[in-house]
This record gives structure tokens, C-alpha cells and sequence, in this order.
């Protein structure tokens, strides 16, 4: 819904725009279904668009309750989900949707996530001996490391920038 927050499209474009920013191959059984359940909800209008000598192309486009439901599912990293890199980023990708104090409670759930694995592989590598083993625990809590260094980066930029500017709406950019 994110694509078709920024205008309307047609299925095939909004295949390959979301390919584009995801960097992971779309098919046709996952977008259509999906964007079937979206216009059953109504948070998507789904448009027959003439051609002369071609089958209609359908035009999808967001509605009002479609900019909503965007909203809502961006604002929240469910417990259930809050371990799964892909959907913190799919959040992170559209922070801008999001004010502040959302963004900065999705990185706080991501970095509890992370904290918590830290202990986890910790507690494994405390027990090890066996050198490869204790090499590959290491080298994830390294990672780790890394990955929490970078959400303070994130929240030190987004805390930042909450004064200047507490919500923008990528389709009036």
C-alpha cells in the first residue's frame, strides 16, 4: 500500500516498483490476492482503464481508509513479528509515515529483540569450548553488536530531527 500511497498503478508497475525497493522478486500469487483483500476492505479502489485492441488494465489506487491502515500497520512491531529483520524493515523503509514517537518505539521493540538474542548467544558461547562453535557464537554476538550500534545511530538521528519536522507525508513531497 506503501507504492500506491505515492499514486495510482497498475499491477504489473506496482510489481516491479515494490521489487525495486524491496530487492526481492514479487509474484503475481502473492500481489493480486493481496490486493484483492485490500479492495475487499476497501483501503484500495480497483479501476478498469480502457486500452483500444488490449484486455482493460486495472488501475489500483489507496483510498482515505487504505492511508489509515498503511499508518497502522507501520506503527506497530508486533511481539509475534518483532524478531523478524525483514519486517522491522519494511517499517524502517517508511519512518516518514510515522511520527517521532513511533519510530522511536518500533527501534525500542527491534532493540529488545536484539538484547535479549545478545543474552541468549551469550549464555550459548559461555557454555562452549569447542573452538568453531564459540567462533560462530561469537561472530553473532558481534552482529549483534553491530545491528544495536546502528539503532542508536537511528535513534540519535530521529530524536534529532523531532523538533524540525514531527510528521511528513511522503505523497506531498
Amino acid at each position: 500500500m506503501a507504492e500506491l500511497a505515492r499514486g495510482p498503478r497498475h499491477g504489473y508497475e506496482l510489481r516491479r516498483e515494490i521489487e525495486a525497493a524491496t530487492g526481492h522478486t514479487l509474484s503475481n500469487n502473492s500481489l493480486y490476492p493481496r490486493l484483492r483483500q485490500f479492495v475487499a476492505a476497501a483501503a484500495v479502489l480497483r479501476r478498469a482503464e480502457e486500452h483500444e485492441g488490449t484486455p482493460p488494465r486495472h488501475i489500483y489506487s489507496i483510498t482515505d481508509v487504505g492511508r489509515e491502515l498503511l499508518h497502522d500497520m507501520l506503527a506497530e512491531l508486533p511481539e509475534d513479528t518483532g524478531d523478524n529483520a525483514r519486517e522491522f524493515m519494511a517499517r524502517l523503509v517508511h519512518f516518514d509515515w510515522l511520527t517521532p514517537e513511533e519510530q522511536l518505539r518500533i527501534l525500542d521493540a527491534r532493540d529488545n529483540i536484539l538484547a535479549g538474542d545478545r543474552k541468549r548467544t551469550a549464555i550459548l558461547a559461555a557454555a562452549r569450548a569447542e573452538h568453531w562453535s564459540l567462533l560462530t557464537l561469537e561472530h553473532g554476538m558481534d552482529r549483534i553488536d553491530w545491528d544495536r550500534a546502528w539503532l542508536a545511530d537511528i535513534r540519535a538521528e530521529v530524536e534529532a530531527n523531532a523538533g524540525a519536522d514531527s510528521q511528513v507525508d511522503p505523497t506531498h513531497s
